[in-house]
Protein backbone atom coordinates (compact mmCIF):
# COMPACT_ATOMS: atom_id res chain seq x y z
CA UNK A 1 0.00 0.00 0.00
CA UNK A 2 2.84 2.42 0.72
CA UNK A 3 4.22 2.13 -2.80
CA UNK A 4 7.16 4.43 -3.43
CA UNK A 5 6.87 6.15 -0.05
CA UNK A 6 9.38 3.82 1.59
CA UNK A 7 12.97 4.40 0.55
CA UNK A 8 16.44 3.41 1.80
CA UNK A 9 17.92 5.43 4.66
CA UNK A 10 19.25 8.83 3.46
CA UNK A 11 22.99 8.66 2.88
CA UNK A 12 23.83 11.32 5.48
CA UNK A 13 22.03 9.30 8.16
CA UNK A 14 23.67 6.07 7.05
CA UNK A 15 27.10 7.73 7.31
CA UNK A 16 26.32 9.03 10.79
CA UNK A 17 25.18 5.58 11.90
CA UNK A 18 28.30 3.91 10.55
CA UNK A 19 30.43 6.52 12.30
CA UNK A 20 28.65 5.81 15.59
CA UNK A 21 29.01 2.06 15.12
CA UNK A 22 32.75 2.40 14.48
CA UNK A 23 33.40 4.73 17.43
CA UNK A 24 30.93 4.98 20.31
CA UNK A 25 29.60 1.45 19.94
CA UNK A 26 33.03 -0.14 19.56
CA UNK A 27 34.36 1.80 22.55
CA UNK A 28 31.41 0.76 24.72
CA UNK A 29 30.43 -2.61 23.27
CA UNK A 30 30.31 -4.37 26.64
CA UNK A 31 27.93 -1.73 28.01
CA UNK A 32 25.55 -2.11 25.08
CA UNK A 33 25.67 -5.89 25.52
CA UNK A 34 24.82 -5.39 29.17
CA UNK A 35 21.81 -3.23 28.24
CA UNK A 36 20.64 -5.81 25.71
CA UNK A 37 20.88 -8.68 28.19
CA UNK A 38 19.68 -6.97 31.37
CA UNK A 39 17.00 -4.71 29.90
CA UNK A 40 16.39 -1.11 30.86
CA UNK A 41 16.36 0.23 34.41
CA UNK A 42 16.11 4.02 34.07
CA UNK A 43 15.93 6.09 37.23
CA UNK A 44 13.89 8.87 35.66
CA UNK A 45 11.29 9.55 33.01
CA UNK A 46 11.58 12.78 31.05
CA UNK A 47 8.59 14.25 29.24
CA UNK A 48 9.97 16.75 26.76
CA UNK A 49 8.95 18.56 23.60
CA UNK A 50 9.32 17.17 20.08
CA UNK A 51 11.31 20.32 19.25
CA UNK A 52 14.55 19.27 17.53
CA UNK A 53 16.56 21.74 19.63
CA UNK A 54 15.75 19.95 22.91
CA UNK A 55 18.03 17.05 23.78
CA UNK A 56 17.64 15.84 27.34
CA UNK A 57 20.45 13.30 27.00
CA UNK A 58 22.96 16.04 26.21
CA UNK A 59 21.50 18.46 28.75
CA UNK A 60 22.16 16.05 31.61
CA UNK A 61 25.22 14.29 30.18
CA UNK A 62 23.28 11.02 30.10
CA UNK A 63 24.16 7.68 28.56
CA UNK A 64 22.01 4.97 27.01
CA UNK A 65 19.81 3.45 29.67
CA UNK A 66 19.72 6.50 31.96
CA UNK A 67 16.35 7.97 30.97
CA UNK A 68 12.97 6.77 29.78
CA UNK A 69 12.05 9.61 27.41
CA UNK A 70 8.67 10.55 25.98
CA UNK A 71 8.34 13.47 23.59
CA UNK A 72 5.18 15.21 22.39
CA UNK A 73 3.99 18.60 21.19
CA UNK A 74 4.77 21.21 23.90
CA UNK A 75 5.75 18.57 26.51
CA UNK A 76 2.17 18.32 27.78
CA UNK A 77 0.59 15.79 30.12
CA UNK A 78 -3.15 15.31 29.51
CA UNK A 79 -5.60 14.83 32.37
CA UNK A 80 -6.18 11.24 33.50
CA UNK A 81 -8.87 9.72 31.26
CA UNK A 82 -10.16 6.15 31.14
CA UNK A 83 -12.25 6.53 27.98
CA UNK A 84 -10.48 3.62 26.27
CA UNK A 85 -9.18 5.76 23.40
CA UNK A 86 -5.56 5.91 22.23
CA UNK A 87 -3.44 7.75 24.81
CA UNK A 88 0.24 7.58 23.91
CA UNK A 89 1.48 9.95 26.60
CA UNK A 90 -0.61 8.36 29.33
CA UNK A 91 0.53 4.90 28.25
CA UNK A 92 4.17 5.95 28.43
CA UNK A 93 3.64 7.40 31.91
CA UNK A 94 1.87 4.26 33.09
CA UNK A 95 4.67 2.04 31.77
CA UNK A 96 7.36 4.21 33.37
CA UNK A 97 5.72 4.13 36.80
CA UNK A 98 4.11 0.71 36.89
CA UNK A 99 6.60 -1.41 34.93
CA UNK A 100 9.93 0.42 35.11
CA UNK A 101 9.39 1.81 38.62
CA UNK A 102 11.12 5.11 37.84
CA UNK A 103 11.95 7.26 40.86
CA UNK A 104 11.45 10.61 39.13
CA UNK A 105 9.25 12.14 36.42
CA UNK A 106 10.57 15.36 34.89
CA UNK A 107 8.43 17.66 32.74
CA UNK A 108 10.94 19.60 30.63
CA UNK A 109 9.71 22.74 28.89
CA UNK A 110 11.73 25.25 26.90
CA UNK A 111 11.95 28.75 25.46
CA UNK A 112 10.55 29.61 22.04
CA UNK A 113 8.19 26.63 21.98
CA UNK A 114 6.13 26.59 18.79
CA UNK A 115 3.52 24.36 20.38
CA UNK A 116 2.99 26.77 23.25
CA UNK A 117 2.84 29.69 20.81
CA UNK A 118 0.15 27.92 18.77
CA UNK A 119 -1.66 26.89 21.94
CA UNK A 120 -1.76 30.46 23.16
CA UNK A 121 -3.42 31.62 19.97
CA UNK A 122 -5.73 28.61 19.94
CA UNK A 123 -6.93 29.42 23.45
CA UNK A 124 -7.07 33.15 22.67
CA UNK A 125 -8.98 32.71 19.42
CA UNK A 126 -6.33 34.52 17.35
CA UNK A 127 -4.22 33.49 14.34
CA UNK A 128 -6.49 30.59 13.48
CA UNK A 129 -4.37 29.85 10.43
CA UNK A 130 -1.83 28.27 12.80
CA UNK A 131 -4.08 25.30 13.49
CA UNK A 132 -7.33 25.51 11.52
CA UNK A 133 -6.29 22.82 9.02
CA UNK A 134 -4.99 20.37 11.62
CA UNK A 135 -6.70 17.12 12.53
CA UNK A 136 -4.93 16.35 15.80
CA UNK A 137 -2.90 19.39 16.95
CA UNK A 138 -5.83 21.69 17.84
CA UNK A 139 -7.41 19.05 20.08
CA UNK A 140 -4.07 18.32 21.75
CA UNK A 141 -3.55 22.00 22.51
CA UNK A 142 -6.81 22.03 24.49
CA UNK A 143 -4.68 20.69 27.36
CA UNK A 144 -3.25 24.23 27.64
CA UNK A 145 -6.58 25.88 28.45
CA UNK A 146 -6.20 25.79 32.27
CA UNK A 147 -2.69 27.24 31.96
CA UNK A 148 -3.94 29.95 29.60
CA UNK A 149 -6.75 30.84 32.02
CA UNK A 150 -4.13 31.40 34.75
CA UNK A 151 -2.50 34.17 32.70
CA UNK A 152 -5.33 36.58 33.43
CA UNK A 153 -4.86 38.40 30.12
CA UNK A 154 -2.15 40.68 31.50
CA UNK A 155 0.94 41.70 29.54
CA UNK A 156 1.75 41.70 25.83
CA UNK A 157 1.17 38.55 23.77
CA UNK A 158 4.91 37.83 23.84
CA UNK A 159 4.97 38.17 27.63
CA UNK A 160 1.92 35.97 28.02
CA UNK A 161 3.37 33.28 25.74
CA UNK A 162 6.59 33.29 27.79
CA UNK A 163 4.53 32.86 30.96
CA UNK A 164 2.47 30.11 29.32
CA UNK A 165 5.62 28.09 28.63
CA UNK A 166 6.14 27.82 32.38
CA UNK A 167 2.53 27.72 33.51
CA UNK A 168 1.90 24.78 31.17
CA UNK A 169 4.56 22.83 33.07
CA UNK A 170 2.69 23.44 36.32
CA UNK A 171 -0.57 22.25 34.75
CA UNK A 172 1.16 19.10 33.50
CA UNK A 173 2.50 18.43 37.00
CA UNK A 174 -1.01 18.84 38.39
CA UNK A 175 -2.37 16.51 35.71
CA UNK A 176 0.23 13.91 36.67
CA UNK A 177 -1.11 14.00 40.22
CA UNK A 178 -4.49 13.01 38.80
CA UNK A 179 -3.17 9.58 37.77
CA UNK A 180 -4.09 7.24 40.66
CA UNK A 181 -0.95 5.12 40.35
CA UNK A 182 1.21 8.26 40.46
CA UNK A 183 -0.56 9.61 43.53
CA UNK A 184 -0.06 6.22 45.20
CA UNK A 185 3.63 6.04 44.27
CA UNK A 186 4.18 9.53 45.69
CA UNK A 187 2.33 8.61 48.88
CA UNK A 188 4.59 5.56 49.19
CA UNK A 189 7.69 7.76 48.75
CA UNK A 190 8.61 5.87 45.58
CA UNK A 191 8.25 8.76 43.14
CA UNK A 192 8.90 12.50 42.92
CA UNK A 193 7.81 14.99 40.25
CA UNK A 194 9.91 17.82 38.82
CA UNK A 195 9.19 20.76 36.52
CA UNK A 196 12.02 22.27 34.49
CA UNK A 197 12.22 25.04 31.90
CA UNK A 198 15.25 25.32 29.60
CA UNK A 199 16.37 28.57 27.95
CA UNK A 200 17.81 27.40 24.64
CA UNK A 201 19.74 30.60 23.95
CA UNK A 202 21.41 31.09 27.35
CA UNK A 203 21.68 27.41 28.28
CA UNK A 204 20.06 28.11 31.66
CA UNK A 205 17.78 25.62 33.36
CA UNK A 206 15.05 26.68 35.77
CA UNK A 207 13.40 24.48 38.38
CA UNK A 208 9.79 24.88 39.57
CA UNK A 209 9.44 25.53 43.31
CA UNK A 210 5.91 24.77 44.57
CA UNK A 211 6.54 26.77 47.77
CA UNK A 212 7.06 30.01 45.87
CA UNK A 213 4.99 28.90 42.87
CA UNK A 214 7.79 30.14 40.63
CA UNK A 215 10.86 29.03 38.72
CA UNK A 216 14.46 29.54 39.85
CA UNK A 217 17.72 28.95 37.97
CA UNK A 218 19.37 25.65 38.80
CA UNK A 219 22.72 26.36 40.45
CA UNK A 220 25.35 24.27 42.20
Amino acid sequence: MVGNAIRPLPSYLAKRYLGWRATDYEDNKSWYQHLAEQGQHPRAMIISCCDSRIHAMSLFGAESGDFFIHRNIANLVPPYNEDGDHHGTSAAIEYAVQALKVAHIVVLGHSGCGGINSGYHACNGTQKELYENTTFIRKWLDILQPAFDELGGQGSPAEQIAKLEKQSIVVSLNNLMGFPFIAQAIADNRLTLHGLWHNIGTGELENYDPASRGFAIVAA
